[in-house]
């Protein structure tokens, strides 16, 4: 591994890199507080299940599964902030995002809204599952990988309609569907007999540990805080970013936990409070032998964010992942590659250590770092929930999202529901002691990389 270093580029060399090199193709939506006379109209997306008509006040959301199409309920204009900027990708097809290089959405114009977004027949219980059918059979990418026959589900669904007449016969029927898919970007909620009922799947085995022998996830999670804080960190550390990074020095070397990407200031994600803590951070790390970065409990946020938290230890532009939505017919993977961040950066070894606990952009930033020659991952495999968790509000008021999308590292492979694998294999969260194991396991680390230097 390289000796450690820190390094601070100029800003102007910065601002190149960073600048996305399509940026000048993204174009607001929105001029003078009304549609760009270019996109009024109708636009279909090319998975995500998505119908929009473009008013001159702004964008109308229609979901389309199936042969069933329905207005968004949640009565904003842009709920899920898709529709800020627009990029014309040929004629009649443009790509939407929230921002410049964000997730992009494909669209192709078309002449007018499917006749099934204008049906008026009534959102029975019934009608409802076979939506939620119809929903996961055109997105969802897992099947297989959880050894689910899908159309056997669907058809068995089907044959039991009939007896789908209140909501709790609907979430009994909605839960027997899908039962076996364990991603926790798969979420639906909703209420039956005026009581909440909901599915949560994806736990993954620590969690479920947690739960049967711990209690709740909260007060375990507390206790792991009070770990790194007093046990790792010997009550000299620092709980910053909206209480979600814990970070100090032990010796030589440098201790930084993200407990969340996202998040850093109350009022929202936060990345230029971020760039405050790395800035702090590698300051008091001036010297050190290696930094650990934590991500054993991280419970996510976003991929913008783990990119621009990874940008801090890039040694040059690296692409690190692709994603695609489900169904996408003739659309090119989206490349998305980390940026070296213009302020100061650590290239000496880093240790990213993680777990089954560690999920979406937690995971994120695992296959992100894992492509930096002076970053060896350690622990355990993540979660293995990497697409977004694509919201479908559902007509009779109940919420639902799923994974929609595919990712792959650099050389193509996918590790949805297996997670990214460590190179050094360690166990973070031993059944046998879930609150001491994790401190133990860093404290180990620490004290292997001080008597040898770089672990291979």
């Amino acid at each position: 591994m390289r000796a450690p270093s820190l390094i601070l580029l100029a800003a102007t060399m910065a601002a190149t890199l960073m600048a996305p090199a399509t940026a000048a193709k993204d174009r607001p939506i929105m001029r003078n507080e009304r549609v760009v006379p270019e996109i009024l109209g109708f636009w279909r997306s090319r998975g995500y299940g998505y119908v929009v008509r473009m008013e001159s006040s702004g964008p109308k959301l229609f979901h389309v599964a199936g042969e069933f199409c329905y207005l968004d309920p949640r009565g904003e204009r842009d709920p899920d902030d898709i529709f800020e900027y627009y990029r014309e990708l040929g004629p009649g097809t443009v790509a939407f995002s929230s921002e410049p290089g964000d997730s992009r959405y494909v669209f192709d114009r078309v002449a007018s809204l499917p006749t099934a977004c204008t049906d008026r027949t009534p959102w029975t219980p019934s009608r409802i599952a076979s939506l939620v059918a119809a929903i996961f059979t055109d997105l969802y990418p897992s099947f297989a990988e959880f050894g689910i026959d899908w159309k056997a589900r669907v058809a068995a669904l089907e044959r039991q309609r009939a007896t789908i007449t209140d909501d709790a016969t609907l979430f009994d029927a909605l839960q027997t569907l899908l039962a076996g898919i364990e991603d926790a970007h798969v979420e639906l909620h909703g209420s039956a007999a005026r009581r909440p009922v909901g599915l949560v799947p994806g736990d993954g085995p620590t969690l479920k540990q947690v739960a049967a022998t711990f209690g709740p996830e909260q007060r375990w999670r507390q206790s792991y805080r009070r770990q790194v804080l007093e046990t790792i960190l010997q009550g000299k550390g620092y709980e910053v970013a909206n209480g979600n990074v814990l970070w100090g020095r032990i010796g030589d070397v440098g201790y930084i936990n993200l407990l969340t990407l996202a998040d850093y200031k109350p009022n929202g994600e936060g990345l230029a409070a971020a760039d405050t803590v790395f800035d702090q951070a590698f300051l008091a790390f001036s010297g050190v032998r290696a930094v650990i970065v934590d991500v054993s409990s991280n419970t996510g946020g976003s991929d913008a964010f783990a990119l621009h938290v990874a940008s801090r230890f890039a040694d040059r532009r690296r692409l690190v992942f692709t994603k695609i939505a489900v169904g996408a017919e003739g659309v090119e993977p989206q490349q998305l590659y980390v940026e070296p961040s213009p302020r100061s950066r650590y290239l000496g070894p880093v240790y990213v250590l993680m777990s089954d606990v560690t999920v979406s952009a937690g995971e994120i930033f695992a296959l992100t770092m894992r492509t930096m020659p002076n970053v060896v991952l350690v622990g355990g495999a993540t979660r293995g929930c990497f697409s977004d968790a694509i919201d479908k509000p559902l007509p009779n008021g109940w919420k639902l999202n799923l994974s929609a999308e595919i990712y792959r590292d650099p050389e193509g492979r996918w590790y949805e529901t297996k997670g990214v694998p460590p190179q050094i294999k360690r166990e973070v969260f031993p059944a046998n002691d879930l609150v001491g194991g994790h401190a133990r396991v860093v404290l180990d680390l620490i004290k292997e990389i001080q008597e040898r230097g770089t672990l291979n």
